[in-house]
């Protein structure tokens, strides 16, 4: 039993089928899927979304690709949407230094905008982190000495540093299907050396489709591929990697229900 605790439902490749990629995720053993916001504009669709289907929940956040769009958000907007019986995180929010799509001076404040609400709700953050690993765990660092918030960084493929920080920090990573790939073996290292309570996977659906499935838009089926080679890196079996990742879903995003026993 798994939870794809990050993919994107509103993309076109998927909106259209969700009742399908639903089904495969449920054959594949993929029980629960949380859709990620990139825009707070874009809230309705989400909210519907999950309000259709009983295995998807949403989270509420601008995307650093977007903060310039929407610099004005405040702490108490987000917490105000993020208050939806079905909506169980804030985000995502963060750095992106590789697209530089926003001016990070805006980022890094909607970014603390973020951590904020999170704070407020207590409602985790996902965090979108790229190339910007210092700058990161600088406000990482500053922000839970203003008051700890609880916090995912989502698709990691940073440094080792980022993820020990954020382990020292007691945040949570996650692994997409970059973790299968081949010239992923430093980051399966990290994954390794990374305490097994601490640990998610994710799709980043429909992006980043796992080995063998590269070039295909992802989804949340394939998260089990990830899952796999999640196990291989800690050396243990499949079934306790999926036990153990979805159990750490569950504590983290803790305003959505346990699974039946």
């Amino acid at each position: 039993m798994l939870i794809d605790t990050h993919c994107h439902l509103d993309f076109p490749e998927i909106v259209a089928d969700i009742p399908a990629v639903s089904e495969r995720a449920r054959q594949a053993g993929v029980e629960r899927m949380i859709t990620i916001s990139t825009r707070v504009k874009k809230y309705d669709i989400y909210r519907g979304i999950a309000e259709a289907n009983d295995n998807v929940w949403f989270s509420v956040g601008t995307h650093p690709h977007q903060a310039h769009e929407e610099p004005d958000t405040s702490a108490a907007d987000l917490a105000a949407l993020a208050s939806h019986p079905r909506c169980v995180a804030i985000g995502e929010a963060g750095l992106d230094y590789h697209y530089d799509k926003s001016p990070r001076d805006v980022a890094a404040r909607v970014f603390r905008t973020h951590i904020d609400a999170a704070r407020r709700t207590g409602l985790p953050l996902v965090i979108h982190a790229r190339d910007a690993d210092e700058d990161v765990a600088a406000i990482l660092r500053d922000e839970m000495g203003k008051g700890r918030f609880k916090a995912l960084l989502h698709c990691f493929t940073a440094s080792r540093m980022l993820a020990e920080t954020g382990i020292e920090l007691g945040l949570y990573v996650s692994f997409s299907g970059v973790l299968t790939f081949k010239n992923s073996a430093g980051l399966r290292e990290i994954a390794r050396d990374l305490p097994l309570d601490r640990l998610l996977v994710e799709t980043d659906a429909p992006f980043l489709a796992p080995t063998p499935h590269r070039g295909k838009p992802n989804q949340p089926a394939w998260v089990a591929e990830t899952a796999r080679v999640l196990a291989d890196a800690k050396g243990v079996s499949a079934d306790e990697i999926a036990s153990r990742t979805t159990s750490n879903a569950l504590a983290l995003f803790d305003k959505m229900p346990g699974l039946p026993a």
